[in-house]
């Protein structure tokens, strides 16, 4: 991105796309980033953290922002909908990584409860105030990224003045998920996003996000688009290595590997173990292999099963890629 060359490197015109993780709720914590950063990943950012929590409280901060060597380049991601609290975080976390993201795209109902995530869509100037405001916060604005993450408006002239009105407030890039705040399981619509992307000014860095769950897709986003790099979540919590060169279709048993020796090294919840490897494996295991798994409740029982059932393959079902 043009304006944010020192802390983003995403795709020089018309090469092969450079893809990156976005944020996903409690699921892109530290390991999972040093993982996929082995699998050709770009730029990682962190899960989604409430702004007016991680400024209230040391413990939220120590539990929803965690980073370490290699761990570049980071932005961390937060949902605010105040300028003031939202440059108070920007300043908290400018030493430790290359930029934050305003979550404008987060359609849950306990966001929008809170006036949070898709909710500002609607609000332009709000969003303008907030940028100017965290902008100035910046002690160097000239080596550190501002972004937004925002969804389709259902007229895409709103879309369109969004753009304009994060532009003009000093936004480095805006990712587009490709639904409107109200669509869930609708197919993404990459054509909405190649009109927004063919009316709107060049200097605008447009990041294209929404069903791309390998690198085929990530290519043909990319090409229908003209966006310059991609987004993915729940590709990339299904296979980490799907922006590998080798492009697996399912995550390979080295991948599985380091996986665990990434969270058993670093330390990572249980749920969020345990739900990383039910999303990995679950084209690897048959229907009952899956519904056995799924109820395993330790850590210990789980580097069981997968050792003995996924990396040895065992059973036959599973196949093995060593």
């Amino acid at each position: 991105v043009k304006r944010a060359q020192q802390a983003v490197k995403i795709l020089p015109a018309r090469q092969a796309v450079r893809p990156h993780l976005r944020t996903r709720v409690r699921y892109s914590k530290l390991p999972f980033r040093y993982l996929v950063r082995q699998y050709g990943c770009d730029l990682c950012y962190t899960p989604m953290i409430v702004a007016s929590s991680f400024l209230c409280s040391d413990k939220a901060r120590d539990n929803e922002f965690v980073t370490g060597p290699g761990d570049r380049p980071l932005i961390v991601q937060f949902a605010s909908n105040d300028p003031a609290e939202f440059a108070a975080c920007v300043r908290l976390v400018e030493p430790h990584c290359d930029g934050v993201d305003l979550n404008c795209g987060c359609p849950q109902r306990w966001a929008n409860q809170q006036n949070l995530g898709v909710c500002l869509c609607s609000q332009p100037q709000l969003l303008a105030e907030m940028f100017t405001a965290a902008r100035a916060a910046l002690r160097c604005p000239n080596k550190f990224a501002l972004s937004a993450k925002i969804r389709l408006c259902p007229d895409m002239r709103d879309t369109e003045r969004l753009c304009l009105t994060l532009d003009k407030a000093g936004a480095d890039w805006i990712t587009v998920h490709c639904r409107t705040p109200t669509q869930r399981h609708e197919p993404a619509d990459w054509e909405a996003l190649a009109r927004l992307r063919s009316i709107l000014p060049t200097r605008i860095a447009l990041v294209a996000n929404g069903d791309v769950f390998n690198l085929l897709d990530a290519d043909r986003l990319h090409s229908l688009t003209g966006c310059l790099g991609v987004m993915s979540a729940r590709g990339l919590i299904r296979n980490p290595a799907m922006f590998s060169p080798e492009r697996p279709l399912t995550t390979p048993n080295e991948c599985v590997r380091r996986f665990l020796w990434l969270s058993l090294s670093l330390g990572l919840p249980y749920p969020v173990f345990h739900y990383h490897l039910v999303h990995m494996l679950e084209d690897r295991l048959s229907r009952a292999e899956a519904h056995f798994f799924n109820y395993l409740t330790s850590v210990a029982a789980v580097i069981d099963f997968v050792n003995r059932w996924v990396l040895n393959a065992h059973n036959g079902d599973c196949g093995n890629d060593d």
